[in-house]
């Protein structure tokens, strides 16, 4: 039998963050000061399949231990990460197109929103025991 007591607050605040350096992104991106290479590209859809790979075994072989919410919010940080990079690499933008900006926005989002929800999984993670 697992017990968790996990607080989903960390995961509103891993939400809240994330948005925030999505929209810095975005308004660094419109402006041009940033603007992302097909290097960076594929190195952030590279991290989201090794995460989502992670994800697969951790959930075979441990489970998550009453952290169904992080795992929906990582899982979809994931997806849109792979989906966002895929479109980016696709389709080329001009760096201050507005339509550019905000999937830039959404990719930054979705990129923060894996690290930050994997934070919140560790210290859920840290809150499980095994009781016999």
């Amino acid at each position: 039998m697992t017990n968790c007591n996990c607080r989903y607050n960390c995961i509103d605040l891993a939400i809240v963050a994330s948005i925030i350096i999505g929209i810095i992104a975005a308004a660094l991106s419109v402006t041009g000061v940033i603007a992302l290479t097909p290097a960076f590209l594929w190195v952030v859809g590279g991290i989201a399949v090794v995460y989502l790979a992670v994800v697969l075994v951790i959930a075979a072989f441990r489970g998550f231990c009453g952290c169904r919410q992080i795992l929906s919010v990582l899982l979809v940080g994931i997806i849109g990460t792979i989906l966002t990079s895929v479109i980016l690499l696709a389709i080329s933008f001009a760096v201050t197109s507005i339509i550019g900006t905000i999937i830039v926005g959404l990719l930054i989002i979705f990129a923060s929103l894996i690290f930050t929800a994997t934070a919140c999984l560790a210290r859920c993670f840290a809150r499980c025991t095994d009781e016999d």
